[in-house]
């Protein structure tokens, strides 16, 4: 049976109605305030509650009623993604066209976009890619001493690179949600994209990553053209500090040397990475087959390449 409503005092929905212009303006407020346009029930329930404090809806409107509203008017649209966690799936709201990059940032707080997916964005690949990449950094750790040797190296590195199993489903992209060391943000930037500004690994920060987890970056090839194409741009220094300052275990500005001398870089900024000393002998990537040792860089590389 139809509940009555009382003379006088309009419907849930006509308060929607009458407030619908001010609810499109203020999403559009919302969007530019969050740098975002795909929306988390709790980022809506923060505008319900909003207008139920203002009085400008009723306050037993639920989150529901109200999404579905937004969903029906199109002022809203619904996105589904297949998630490894929780119960499989996730909902998120768009307000307007949405690239496949919002949509993976929007699956965790606090994620930037990284590895494969900052070289495209960084115009460094032509490959356009299928599999999107997002890093969201552990809390901070204590940094525990690790004695490092050529055998553990030898060992790490004949094994496959561990690969993250958090990967999400949207439309026909693959997202892997990794969770990368702390560094507090160390070389992430805020970039223009799609007329919305998005959290994404630097040039520098980018190309260390790659250098770090290759197959996370399409594999050696990609990382060389990379490189290639990060020349002029670049800032060899900054990248090294970076390195520096990430505490990594293993010496990959061996690894780094070596992109730069075969992407072509000047001798006196090989000279910067050689200073950093080459005590041990190290892999530019996992499980090489047939390797050899490229000297310089007491380096093994894979002989095709």
């Amino acid at each position: 049976m139809t509940k009555k409503v009382k003379p006088g005092r309009p419907s849930k929905l006509q308060l929607l109605e009458k407030a619908k212009k001010q609810i499109i303006s203020d999403f559009e407020d919302y969007s530019q305030e969050l740098n975002k346009r795909v929306f988390s029930d709790a980022e809506i329930n923060r505008l319900l509650d909003m207008y139920k404090r203002d009085q400008v809806l009723y306050v037993t409107i639920r989150l529901k009623d109200f999404i579905n509203y937004l969903i029906d008017r199109k002022i809203l649209i619904t996105i589904s993604i297949d998630v490894p966690f929780g119960s499989g799936k996730m909902k998120r709201y768009a307000f307007g066209d949405v690239s496949e990059f919002e949509v993976a940032l929007a699956i965790q707080p606090k994620a930037y976009l990284s590895h494969y997916s900052a070289m495209y964005l960084h115009g460094l690949i032509d490959n356009i890619p299928q599999v999107i990449y997002t890093n969201k950094e552990q809390s901070k750790k204590p940094r525990y001493a690790a004695d490092l040797s050529q055998d553990n190296l030898d060992r790490a590195f004949k094994r496959p690179m561990r690969k993250t199993k958090q990967i999400a489903r949207y439309d026909r992209f693959k997202i892997y949600l990794l969770n990368g060391k702390y560094t507090g943000g160390l070389g992430v930037i805020e970039r223009d994209q799609d007329e919305i500004k998005i959290q994404i690994s630097g040039l520098e920060r980018t190309l260390v990553d790659a250098v770090v987890r290759p197959d996370y970056a399409g594999g050696i090839e990609e990382v060389l053209k990379a490189f290639i194409a990060a020349r002029g741009e670049v800032s060899v220094n900054k990248m090294l500090a970076f390195l520096k300052k990430m505490d990594y275990l293993y010496p990959y500005h061996q690894s780094i040397g070596f992109y730069l001398e075969k992407a072509g870089y000047k001798e006196n900024v090989l000279q910067l990475v050689e200073e950093m000393g080459t005590k041990y002998n190290f892999y530019l990537t996992y499980q090489i087959t047939d390797k050899i040792l490229n000297d310089r860089w007491k380096l093994y590389v894979p002989r095709r390449f």
